[in-house]
Order: C-alpha cells, then structure tokens, then sequence
C-alpha cells in the first residue's frame, strides 16, 4: 500500500520518533520469535524444502482444475479503531467454454479508501503471496530454516522458515513461516510478509504481515480458504492500521485439464476486468 498525497499533508511529523522505536521493537519481537522456535527444534527431516516443494507442486496442479470465489476486503482504520475507507472485491476464478482458467471481476470494486491507496504490487500479492505455494519452480529461490514441530488442528507439524536466497529486481516473495503436515508434507498454514518492502526517496509501497489458512479440499489436497491482516504500516510521516480479509471459497472440481491464462477471459471478453488500481485521492 501508498499513502495518499493528502494523508501525508495532514500528519504531524512529531510521530516520526514513536515509529523508530516501534519498529525497533518489531524487529526485536520477531528475532525473538524465531529464536525461542529454534531453541525446540531438533534435527530436520531429510530434504525437508524439496519434499515440500514437491508436494506444493502436485497442490497446484490440483488447484489449477479448480473454479473458485475470491473476496478482498482492506479496510484503513484510525487512532480510535474506527474504520475511515474501505476497499472491497469479489473475484471468480473460472474456465471458458475452451478449458482456459481466467478471473472474472463481479460488479464493480468499492474503494472507500482516503488514507492509502491500492497499488499493483499489492494485488499482485493478494494473487501470488498470500496464498503462497512453495512449487519446485520456486524452490530454487528460497532457503529454508528448520524450526522444530507443532500441532495444527489436531495434525502434527514441521515448522519451516522460508525466505528468499536474494531479491530480483521487479519480482515479489514471501519470507516467513510454513506450517507442513507431517504426514504427507502438506502446507496447512503459513505466516510472514510478501517482500521486499518497497522505500525509495519518492516511493512507499509498504505491505502487512499477514497470516494465510488452507483447508483439506475433497480430501486430499490443502488449498487457502482465509488470509487475514491486522497490521500497522510506518510510512515515513505517518502510521496507518490496515486490516485485511481474504477469503476463498466455493471450490468445484472442473472436469477437464486447463489452461492457466490470468488476465485472459477466453470467450468473454466483454466480461473480463484487470485488477484495479485505485487513483490517488
């Protein structure tokens, strides 16, 4: 997310210290984090990142044979708690008549929003980050840190810290935790923040750590079903809480194998809306 021109204007830059020191204190809250995870972790499994990537793969290949609904909603929210702008879609993820996947906008995206501004680094995160899929054409450019097990509903788990080896120029990744099911090497959580975070001299494009569910679809595969945010973004004049909501659902199996066209509309293309980007305000 971008501020707006006309929130910088209105913040007092007096609050430039208090976001020093709260940022130092992220960092130190989230070294201690990892920490206190690599204090209970034992020995890894062997090849644990390219057991997972493999397994990602196939969830991909599975998903990529899925319709399905997608809802964004942003909201900015004040120093109250009270909810200023919003920004909200519904996506369907569908096929042509020719077997093409393609994503189709319902209606017409509301933005509310006064205080920040949707971006193209931010819906390309919404597609490609937050429900992250470690595939093993990915695999190659992430490093991976064992940090031990935990239970997730009910189903033991690795914990696997993931973070890009270096950042490419115009490329986005995730950098953060996996939750993976021992059992079959499943990704059923996973937890951290698209990056890099974008700060030049006259650009700001700040974006929320944000936690993403997955739930076992016709029992066998784990796709997302929820991301959600709760964040704090410390732009250079003025802080600004965003909340976020994503959600996915109403997954049906299509019949025949696709071809994964985003942006494509197959035989519709009356019908077929880019993502958005808001204007200033």
């Amino acid at each position: 997310m971008a501020q707006t021109t006309i929130a910088v204007q209105e913040q007092a830059s007096a609050m430039k210290y208090g976001r020093r020191v709260l940022n130092i204190a992220l960092i130190v809250a989230s070294g201690s984090m990892l920490a206190a995870y690599a204090a209970y972790a034992a020995e890894p499994p062997p090849g644990l990142l390219h057991k997972i990537a493999e397994r990602e793969s196939a969830n991909a290949e599975a998903m990529s044979n899925y319709t399905y609904r997608q809802s964004v909603t942003l909201e900015e929210i004040n120093d109250h708690g009270v909810v200023t702008g919003e920004y909200h879609e519904v996506r369907d993820v569908t096929f042509s008549p020719k077997h093409v996947r393609y994503e189709q906008v319902e209606g017409q995206p509301r933005n509310t929003l006064t205080h920040i501004k949707m971006t193209p680094v931010d819906f390309e995160d919404i597609r490609n980050v937050e429900p992250f899929l470690l595939t093993k054409d990915k695999a190659s450019l992430y490093e991976g840190q064992y940090k031990g097990e935990e239970t997730v509903n009910g189903e033991l788990c690795f914990l696997e810290y993931v973070r890009p080896k270096q950042i490419l120029s115009g490329q986005r990744f995730f950098e953060g935790l996996l939750w993976v099911r021992e059992s079959d090497f499943s990704v059923v959580k996973s937890e951290g923040q698209g990056v890099p975070q974008i700060e030049k001299l006259r650009e700001q494009n700040l974006t929320p750590h944000f936690t993403t569910f997955r739930k076992n679809i016709d029992g066998q595969w784990f796709f997302p079903v929820e991301t959600y945010a709760d964040d704090t973004l410390y732009f250079r004049e003025w802080p600004q809480r965003i909340r976020i909501e994503i959600r996915y659902m109403d997954y049906k199996k299509f019949g025949a194998e696709s071809t994964i066209i985003f942006g494509a509309t197959g035989e519709q293309p009356q019908a077929q809306t880019p993502p958005p980007t808001a204007p200033p305000h």
